[in-house]
């Protein structure tokens, strides 16, 4: 596998791409889409996930991406 050069072909950031796009299809269902505070919070909180793994990347060094990827109050899994 050579260099990342997008963060868009990390695979932890695909996989929130994923994450984000069933939050907003199940934020739309039945009552979850009626509580507004809820909905918006679980909407901002996914993008969020996105945004700082894009943000680290484009930091450019390892120290600093993995300093994004752990801020906030998720963690990744980076398990098997």
């Amino acid at each position: 596998m050579g260099q990342i050069k997008r963060f868009e072909e990390i695979e932890a950031w695909k996989e929130a791409r994923i994450l984000a796009n069933r939050i907003y299809e199940l934020s739309d269902m039945g009552s979850f889409s009626k509580d507004f505070g809820l909905r918006d919070q679980m909407r901002r909180a996914v993008v969020s996930i996105l945004s700082n793994i894009a943000e680290g990347f484009e930091r450019g060094g390892d120290k600093e991406f993995f300093q994004f990827s752990c801020s906030g109050p998720w963690t990744l899994d980076f398990g098997p």
